[in-house]
């Protein structure tokens, strides 16, 4: 069975992006973080995606190694991104490259079926995504980089849930800037 992590760049009070999907608040990360999210995302096997985070990475990795501000760990990070199978759950978009499959469907019946697959580890992003495999109980860990931002609103990390997630704390390290990761394991 496939392990699911759910990881993102989030502020002090809980949201990945500010009002308007504003995400400025967390600046250019500093090479060492920058370097654990490529070492993340090589550990992956697969990507989930929800559209609005598809759509902001694919409008930039493609090329990112391309780009004249590319680092050895953006380049690295490019050519992963192109390469890791990943899978695009939306009803609105229709198209999808760069070793990406479409679902349109039930999103979490696919996640329980994909998880329920020999191979490694999956990650999953964007927050409505994200938030529908949370509720389903689907989530095994949670990567929290954390800013020191307070933002005031916009879109949480956390979705509500029915019943209560117990976790267990595996990791916790800081980065420079005063970013914080933690990680969780879901305690079955």
């Amino acid at each position: 069975m496939r392990k699911l992590i759910f990881g993102m760049n989030v502020t002090l009070d809980g949201y990945i992006a500010a009002p308007g999907d504003d995400i400025g608040w967390s600046g250019v990360p500093s090479d060492e973080l920058f370097q654990w999210w490529l070492d993340q995302e090589r550990a992956s096997e697969m990507s989930l995606y929800g559209r609005k985070l598809w759509e902001a990475m694919s409008s930039y990795w493609p090329t990112g190694d391309q780009q004249p501000d590319a680092t050895p760990a953006k380049i690295g990070f490019a050519r992963n991104w192109r390469d890791t199978p990943k899978v695009v759950f939306s009803s609105t978009i229709d198209k999808v490259d760069w070793n990406t499959r479409l679902v349109t469907g039930d999103a979490v019946a696919e996640i329980t079926r994909l998880k329920a697959e020999d191979g490694g580890p999956m990650s999953i992003g964007g927050a409505t995504l994200a938030g529908a495999a949370m509720r389903a109980g689907l989530i095994d860990e949670y990567a929290l980089v954390t800013y020191p931002v307070l933002v005031g609103g916009g879109t949480p990390f956390f979705t509500a849930l029915d019943s209560w997630a117990n976790l267990n704390l595996v990791e916790t390290r800081t980065f420079p800037g005063g970013v914080v990761l933690t990680r969780y394991e879901t305690r079955r």
